[in-house]
This record gives C-alpha cells, structure tokens and sequence, in this order.
C-alpha cells in the first residue's frame, strides 16, 4: 500500500508516545502462542521507527515493558527480554543510517544482564544520532518515576542543597528518567483500551490522545500517519480561547518550561 504523506507539516507532532497494547490478544485470535504476536509486534516497531524518523517527529517514546508487566507469565517475560535482546543486535545499524539516538526510561538495573547490556551497546552505539530520539520504556511506570523523583529531591532538602521554594515544574522534571524529553503531544494506544496505564503520567498532561481499536501488531506505516493528520486537525489552546489561538496572542508553552513572570504594570 502506497503511504499517504503527511498533509499538514507545519502540526507535526515534535514528541509522540504510543502505547503498543495487544499483541497477546492478537496471537490468541489466531490461535497461535503469545509471544508470536509479541514477534509480530516487533515487526510493528521497526516500522513504526522508520516512518517517524522519515516524517519529521523528532522524539518517539515506546512503551516497551512497564514495571507491572513482571507479573506476567515467566515464559512470556523471557521471551519479550530474547526480543529486546534481538532488536538491540540486529537493529542498530538500521538505527544508526536513520540517525536515531536510541534512549531508555525506567528501572533498566532491573532487566536481566543479558538483555541489559545489550540495550546498553545500543544507547552506545547510537549516541550520535541527531534525526530522533527513540526512547524505550522499559521496567517503567509513571507514578513509580514520579515518587524517585520527590524522594530524591526530598534527600536534597534534607542535606540543604535545595530550598523547597526552588522546586518549580522544571525543577522536579530534572530529578525524573524523562529529564531529556519534551511533552508528550501526542499519546497513541491500541487494543482498544481507553487508558493511559501509568504511562508518563507527568509529561502528558497536554498531550492530544488516540485510542484506537486495532492490536499492535496490525499497526503499519499508515496508521501513524493518519494519527498525526488527526492530530494536526486539533486545536492546541493550552488554556487560552479559540480567539486567542487564531489571533496568535501567545505562543503555546511546555508546563516544563520555567513559569515567565507577567510583564510589570
């Protein structure tokens, strides 16, 4: 199928998140082992990556491996670390033609040795991309991030390296795995769940959402781009008025960013 280009490239999204659900629920549809559409998934996310890199997106965060997802079946765990072992080895150089920095959030001590220092080659060998950032979520959970980030600032203030009236938005942001990343503007999830499932939590409180019916592993090239067309077809007004958004009053803002202090009387 020829892939439509992107109508509108002035809206693209610089920051998008998606939520890659259903690949067990696909393989049972067919009768076939849950870790086959996890196989089928990965095919998704090469694609996936490709598509945005080429389209302009500038950072592309996958939910890979949430920290809740250690309660699966221990054969299925295994086989989504052989995957992550797979993708790191034979996708690299892929990544690096792409000029794709690949990143990680998340508890990665936490993942098997194996699977962990091949991921650690990976964030090595493609340090230098400069096209997009692919950031892998991985033993992650939102709200987990969230609590390290109080409690290391916590540890901070006790030891009077910080007063608390220095802690702003950005501040906080500093102490999480996400540091590097901008907002989420747009946050994508299939299998047909109507939920963000703990999943950065904190950098998409503006963020456009789509929930879509299909399971990951039925998602291609474009689906990702008939998202971001819808995604362009959407009024960003961060708090202003429609009128103020067409008139162009004020440029839309990152809640990352510092707060701008109001102009003097």
């Amino acid at each position: 199928m020829k892939k439509k280009p992107m109508t509108n490239k002035l809206n693209i999204p610089r920051h998008v998140a998606i939520i890659m659900d259903g690949n067990g629920r696909w393989a049972e549809a067919r009768n076939l082992e849950r870790v086959e559409g996890h196989a089928e998934g990965a095919r998704a996310v090469r694609e996936t990556v490709e598509t945005a890199a080429r389209n302009g997106i500038e950072y592309l965060t996958l939910y890979a491996f949430s920290a809740a997802n250690w309660a699966r079946p221990r054969r299925e765990v295994e086989a989504l670390m052989r995957l992550l072992v797979d993708f790191a080895k034979k996708e690299r150089s892929e990544l690096r033609s792409l000029g794709i920095r690949v990143n990680v959030i998340g508890q990665l001590e936490e993942l098997p040795t194996g699977t962990r220092h091949a991921v650690e080659d990976l964030i090595r060998y493609t340090a230098d991309g400069s096209k997009m950032t692919l950031t892998l979520a991985l033993s992650y959970g939102g709200r987990q991030d969230i609590v390290e980030a109080a409690r290391a600032l916590a540890v901070r203030a006790r030891a009077g390296l910080v007063l608390p009236e220095e802690i702003d938005e950005s501040f906080f942001h500093r102490e999480m795995t996400t540091r590097s990343l901008p907002d989420v503007d747009l946050l994508i999830r299939t299998g047909g769940e109507t939920r963000v499932s703990d999943f950065l939590l904190y950098e998409s409180a503006y963020a456009e959402l789509v929930f879509l019916p299909i399971m990951w592993p039925e998602f291609v090239p474009q689906t990702l781009l008939d998202a971001v067309e819808l995604y362009s077809r959407r009024e960003r007004r961060f708090g202003r008025t429609s009128a103020q958004v067409v008139r162009g009053e004020h440029a839309a803002f990152d809640p990352l960013d510092p707060v701008r202090e109001a102009p003097a009387p």
